[in-house]
């Protein structure tokens, strides 16, 4: 079995299934927290996403593209803590 081969019928399903777990989890709430907690995983799986297309691809663009992701969300993870902070 080569990397390809792996990052199909391994990786992939479980990142869309982890996916689908944690879009439920973003939906069903209940209190706000969850729901930031759950947005900032979605965001975590969309850079593995990225990640393996650029493996697949070859492309080593689509790695910049993912670091700057992710320090988008931790700022926005940043940003939330800090207003729930000030809130109470």
């Amino acid at each position: 079995m080569n990397l390809n081969n792996y990052l199909d019928y391994v990786i992939l399903p479980l990142l869309s299934v982890s996916m689908m777990l944690t879009f439920i989890r973003f939906v069903r709430g209940p209190r706000v927290v969850d729901r930031v907690i759950a947005l900032d995983l979605i965001i975590t799986i969309g850079i593995a996403f990225i990640t393996v297309f650029s493996i697949r691809s070859g492309k080593e663009l689509f790695l910049d593209v993912a670091m700057i992701l992710a320090l988008i969300a931790f700022l926005g993870t940043v940003a939330f803590s800090y207003y729930l902070e000030k809130k109470t």
